[in-house]
């Protein structure tokens, strides 16, 4: 027999938690994806193909040999990431993410300032990443990178508002060609290897004069910054909880499951390319494109480079799903004043909030124009406090009646969500000071309107639900 549970939310909670009693929106997203299409889109926000291409060319010019290595203890520290997200995704399975989870364990105004980070986030990166569509089209097609990242964004904007069930698998054929590219590179990394296995811990970087500098164990810290993110978007699939069936038991299934793939499909190919990389000169200058075509030709450089921009593509159209899903969310939850909140709680047609879709989507066009610096700083203090107050939460998880609440719970806990939050700690301590005051001045404007508006209005606003449909697997 199968029992309905009640929202999370009726546990017993500090004064600051919103109180169940009060009425809010029933509108629900549609249970329509399994775990199956729920990794799907996961992993395709997760865009391990960009990742090889983009950001791991970065690593290889600090950390050189040592690169794949800092991305292996990355994948280690995520898991602790995955941990908090898999507890804290089934005890509050809401498309608020994060949001929904800080406020039901942590209260409302430190869910208010995780809404806050993730939607900076859910702006900036979409955009971010569509701009490098460019550069892989240059092979067929020169486009101006902010025309081209504009243009990108527009359609995800359009395949956004379509059927989940119908993006997972549009989502799905494009992963199937990021994996292809990436094993591209992995194959032809090893058949034509340059060195052994022992290249991976003689941790060297090509030298200004040509020669070889040593990577210290300091550098590889440092990178641990860029190598922490590099399988984030794993969370994605709490932010799709609401809409997997099951959600109690496929939401931690979705996150690890997402994790473990996104990390063999950038490790290998990142140990190929060390393996293969001509010399160390070649390896530190990261242009993958072009070890791939001296590798094979020019036309297997041209397919891998086009496999890349269609996994830009799908991630933008993933991104943009889950980031209305926020939006959806938090209108539901009456962040906003009552015609904004109409607004952005519609459901169109195909069951998905078409309203917030075209608010994440339009402004994502119009960002494409924006200094990438700031953007990139931005984006990194936030994940990196948003993922911290996470770590919070999770630490707090297991307080009163969420003590017994029917969950999937982590292994060591608390030892993981504190080793998470020193980590953490550490990584924002390393960002650049305008980033942090530009981030801090937003968070601040924020904890204004909280004070000023939602605080005094906590009977009527920022009431953080989750769904009464919620069931729980059958007992033995």
């Amino acid at each position: 027999m199968t029992d309905t549970l009640r929202p999370v939310e009726t546990a017993a909670a500090p004064p600051d938690v919103p109180a169940p009693a009060a009425p809010v929106e029933s509108r629900t997203l549609k249970r329509s994806i399994g775990v199956v299409g729920g990794t799907l889109l996961t992993l395709s926000c997760v865009t391990p193909a960009s990742t090889l291409f983009v950001v791991v060319p970065d690593l290889f010019g600090s950390l050189g040999t040592a690169t794949a290595l800092t991305i292996a203890i990355g994948s280690l520290l995520c898991v602790a990431v995955a941990f908090c997200y898999s507890e804290l995704g089934t005890l509050v399975p809401s498309a608020g993410g994060e949001y929904a989870m800080v406020s039901t364990m942590a209260g409302r105004l430190a869910g208010w300032l995780v809404f806050v980070l993730s939607l900076l986030v859910v702006m900036i990166v979409p955009p971010v990443i569509a701009m490098g569509t460019a550069d892989y089209l240059e092979p067929v097609l020169h486009l101006d990178p902010s025309l081209a990242g504009a243009g990108v964004m527009l359609l995800a904007t359009l395949a956004g508002l379509l059927d989940l069930r119908a993006n997972a698998w549009i989502t799905g054929v494009f992963l199937v060609l990021e994996v292809i590219a990436a094993a591209v590179v992995a194959v032809l990394g090893f058949a034509h290897a340059e060195r052994g296995p022992g290249s991976l811990v003689s941790m060297e970087v090509g030298g200004a004069g040509g020669g070889a500098d040593p990577v210290t164990a300091m550098l590889v810290v440092s990178g641990l910054a860029i190598a922490l993110f590099i399988t984030q978007g794993f969370s994605t699939a709490v932010y799709l909880s609401e809409e997997l069936e099951n959600p109690r038991r496929n939401v931690a299934r979705t996150v690890l499951a997402t994790l473990v793939i996104s990390t063999v499909i950038i490790l290998v190919p990142v140990v190929a390319i060390t393996f293969g990389a001509s010399d160390l000169a070649a390896l530190t200058g990261g242009d993958i494109g072009a070890m791939v075509t001296a590798w094979s030709n020019s036309a297997v450089g041209t397919f891998v480079s086009l496999c890349v921009a269609l996994a830009i593509v799908n991630a933008g159209i993933v991104m943009v799903i889950q980031n209305s899903r926020v939006l959806f969310a938090s209108a539901r939850d009456k962040a906003w004043p009552a015609p904004v909140n109409g607004l952005f709680a519609r459901l169109g047609r195909f069951g998905s909030p078409w309203v917030a879709t075209l608010a994440v989507g339009v402004p994502g066009a119009a960002l494409c124009y924006v200094n990438l610096d700031t953007l990139y700083g931005v984006t990194g203090v936030s994940v990196t406090a948003m993922y911290l107050l996470v770590a919070v939460a999770a630490l707090l998880s297991r307080r009163g009646a969420h003590r017994h609440a029917h969950a999937w719970r982590m292994p060591l806990w608390p030892v993981v969500p504190v080793l998470l939050i020193a980590v953490l700690a550490y990584v924002l301590t390393q960002q650049e000071a305008s980033h942090l005051l530009l981030t801090g001045s937003i968070a601040a404007v924020a904890t204004l309107y909280w004070a000023l508006y939602l605080r005094p209005r906590r009977d009527t606003r920022w009431l953080v639900t989750v769904p009464q449909d919620v069931r729980e697997p059958a007992g033995p």
